[in-house]
């Protein structure tokens, strides 16, 4: 074999496990923010109409779950009016 197709060969291999390592974290990543939810829907299922902790576990545990609150509140935002929100992205007058 030739040195440039075994160089070839090797450039393919490493673009290959890129794209492998690159899927993996997105996966991972995607599994994180599903924990994160279904976490989030533990502690404040109560709003759902889910049976919800103890009240002293709940408290304890709101420290821990400041950016899952502030997600809530900017879709609590969105919830009154999505299409002037998506307008306002798009920049329509």
């Amino acid at each position: 074999m030739s040195r440039s197709f075994k160089q070839l060969i090797k450039s393919a291999i490493k673009i290959a496990l890129q794209v492998n390592r690159n899927n993996a974290t997105d996966l991972l990543e995607f599994e994180v923010r599903e924990l994160e939810n279904i976490f989030s829907l533990l502690i404040l299922g109560g709003f759902a109409g889910l049976p919800s902790p103890p009240s002293p576990i709940a408290v304890e545990l709101l420290p821990y779950m400041e950016k899952e609150l502030i997600v809530l509140m900017a879709r609590t935002d969105l919830a009154q009016d999505p299409i002037g929100v998506l307008a306002g992205m798009m920049e329509v007058g």
